[in-house]
């Protein structure tokens, strides 16, 4: 199961806090498949390669996160070990992007959610970063708002190397991925 993290509504479409639901958006246009309304969030069935997946974009607000995973969890019987976790993460320059398979919130209130309602941190996450705010910036209104001119001429690219490195783990696993997209940009925006 591929989710992907933000929040409801249209005034928060295209704004840092939702790339994570961005990419998998972008990963159901790849595999050519449609998202339906269920269970407090867009869901698809599709397939990378010979694996059977399922995408998930929640409804429910950024720190309630957990709430529709942990119902999904219980619901199809999936281990948390089975889920790919795409958000934002301000501690990495824009585009950079970190795959791991256990860890802490790291101060984002939607895996903390998760972690909350799994009770559990076994679970692979794929972090793209959205760099830190500005000095005097506040975190909140940062991440909810859109990206920079500059990030945005780059958006196309670094949501693409997203879905290019969830098709790795679903096809190799977490631990090839991260030999091939845990490395630096060579050039930060």
């Amino acid at each position: 199961m591929i989710v992907g993290l933000g929040n409801p509504g249209g005034q928060y479409s295209g704004t840092r806090h939702n790339i994570g639901e961005m990419v998998v958006e972008r990963l159901g246009e790849k595999l050519r498949v449609s998202f339906f309304h269920e269970y407090q969030s867009y869901q698809a069935v599709g397939s990378i390669g010979s694996q059977s997946v399922q995408l998930v974009r929640p409804q429910t607000w950024m720190n309630q996160s957990g709430t529709v995973l942990d119902d999904f969890v219980k619901r199809l019987g999936i281990s948390p070990s089975d889920l790919i976790v795409v958000y934002d993460d301000m501690d990495l320059n824009f585009g950079v992007l970190r795959i791991k398979t256990r860890g802490g919130a790291g101060g984002h209130n939607g895996i903390r959610s998760i972690l909350s309602h799994l009770a559990t941190d076994q679970f692979c996450r794929l972090k793209i970063g959205i760099g830190h705010p500005p000095p005097g910036t506040d975190t909140a209104d940062y991440v909810l708002s859109p990206f920079s001119t500059i990030e945005a001429s780059e958006l196309n690219n670094v949501i693409g190397h997203a879905v290019e490195a969830i098709e790795a783990i679903a096809l190799h696993g977490a631990a090839l991925a991260m030999n091939q997209f845990n490395t630096q940009p060579k050039q930060d925006i």
